[in-house]
């Protein structure tokens, strides 16, 4: 799929289809009144007949408009004029996008901009961009079905008013276009089967995305290389499955002083979770391949950022394992002793991920002295009970860290929300036998998840997104690459590009 940004005249435009809209009220956009002008009122008559009102995402699709070179216009309702927001405009987008797509339409040059008039030139083309390659994103190539022989959509031009506009709009084009390439790549990754992305299936996807890019470096370490850093917690989840744990890492040292302090993203990668001994049930536990989402969020991020070519040092790691159940798996009733030497209370195998993270958390601490930690998960169901679908949960302990991360989600429209994570609620992890306890059972699910990462983060600026109920949604059974969006952002901010 080709993307690009142009200026100048609708009416001269010469392309298979031409998008422009129209407000609620049949009220037209600046774009439409002058097609409607050069067409001597052919657009508004039609209008007028039909009972359509500019609701959002309503369309008219015209033929042989007189005066205009397009091969077709179509009309695109947008709603109330002074209401047009980021979220209208991303909405309206995806559902042009999916028309054109199975109409057979190869290219469209969609006339957005001017009918935006809350959204600077960035802002809309971004919106666009992000939303039409949400639109055409597909899972396939494990299915026996030929394809239906349907020519797909190709190229899409996105067009703004004037010529002094192509800067901006070129240079969201640009950010937007390596955000979508990294969100796909979590989103492919998320969706596919367990039998084929393994620990080290996913290490031999780092790998190669590695040797992409000469500026991301790919290193991973086996069972043997955690078991002699004393990750005991870590491999006691993975102790069950026939397949190996692999910790990926993935660097980029982009800024001016190569060796100043990284910021960290840790993903939680179990490529296949049945829950271990404490079992899953069986309904819906096909969907727990999304387990490593985390994982595929951060590598999707790190996609993006060598194509994005951001002056910043940044350390993606995958943590990737499975949590099966087996003779050799361990117990509820376990207490096992991590890398940094403190000690946890199994209480359910089914909180397997907090341990993985724990590891990888006091493993980032001492290999890499990091500046920052924000660490990905698709940790609780609480998660999901307490905000649902629409936002991923968030617990720090360094408010401007905190602060950081919530601008980061407005800009990208990825959504936040804050939880407390503060030394009231860290007794509701506390054990009698060790240190703490893997759950906190039915209480504050997420945020004693948190509560036992804290204190492996320790003093280190540290943010956790739960990211349960974004990354995946159950009834469309797939991935959503969620939070990459988030994550790119906030390393954008944090290079002032």
């Amino acid at each position: 799929m080709e993307w690009k940004v142009s200026s100048g005249t609708a009416d001269k435009q010469r392309t298979a289809c031409l998008v422009t809209g129209f407000y609620k009220g049949q009220v037209l956009s600046p774009v439409s009144e002058q097609l409607d002008a050069t067409s001597n009122g052919f657009i508004s008559g039609i209008l007028k007949r039909c009972n359509l009102h500019g609701e959002p995402g309503q369309t008219l699709l015209l033929h042989n408009v007189p005066g205009v070179l397009a091969d077709r216009v179509l009309l695109v309702g947008l709603g109330d004029k002074k209401s047009l927001c980021a979220k209208t405009l991303r909405k309206c987008t995806e559902l042009v996008v999916r028309y054109l797509n199975e109409a057979g339409s190869m290219e469209a040059a969609v006339y957005f901009k001017d009918a935006a008039t809350n959204l600077s030139c960035y802002e809309s083309i971004r919106v666009m961009q992000e939303a039409s390659s949400d639109a055409l994103y597909s899972f396939s190539g494990f299915t026996s079905k030929e394809s239906n022989g349907r020519r797909p959509l190709k190229r899409l031009t996105f067009c703004v008013p004037r010529r002094r506009d192509l800067k901006d709009a070129e240079n969201a084009l640009f950010h937007a276009t390596a955000l979508s390439a990294g969100k796909s790549a979590a989103r492919h990754l998320g969706n596919l089967p367990p039998n084929v992305l393994t620990p080290t299936g996913l290490a031999l996807r780092a790998r190669e995305l590695a040797s992409q890019h000469e500026s991301l470096n790919c290193t991973t370490l086996g069972e043997e290389e955690l078991a002699r850093l004393g990750m005991g917690a870590w491999l006691a989840v993975s102790r069950g499955s026939a397949n190996e744990s692999q910790l990926i890492r993935l660097d980029y040292r982009q800024a001016d002083d190569p060796s100043s302090p990284p910021i960290v993203l840790i993903g939680k990668g179990l490529t296949f979770d049945a829950g271990g001994i404490t079992l899953k049930g069986s309904n819906g536990m096909d969907e727990m391949k999304c387990d490593m989402c985390g994982a595929a969020a951060v590598f999707g991020t790190m996609l993006a950022l060598a194509e994005l070519g951001l002056p910043v040092n940044v350390t993606g790691i995958l943590a990737a394992c499975e949590n099966m159940p087996d003779g050799n798996a361990y117990r509820p009733g376990d207490v096992l002793t991590t890398m940094s030497g403190k000690t946890i209370e199994v209480l359910s195998t089914d909180a397997e991920g907090r341990l993985v993270l724990a590891d990888a958390i006091t493993y980032t601490r001492r290999m890499l002295e990091p500046k920052e930690i924000i660490d990905v998960a698709t940790l609780t169901g609480a998660a999901i009970t307490s905000l649902g679908h629409v936002a991923s949960a968030m617990m720090t302990n360094d408010k401007h860290l905190g602060r950081e991360l919530k601008r980061a989600a407005k800009t990208s429209g990825d959504r936040v929300w804050p939880l407390p994570v503060d030394d009231d609620y860290q007794p509701i992890i506390d054990s009698h036998v060790a240190d703490m306890k893997n759950t906190s059972w039915r209480i504050a699910g997420a945020v004693g998840a948190a509560c036992l990462l804290s204190r492996f983060a320790e003093e280190t600026p540290w943010v956790h997104l739960d990211i349960a109920g974004t990354a995946w949604l159950g009834r469309d059974k797939g991935a959503t690459g969620r939070p990459v969006p988030l994550l790119v952002q906030y390393l954008i901010h944090q290079c002032g590009a």
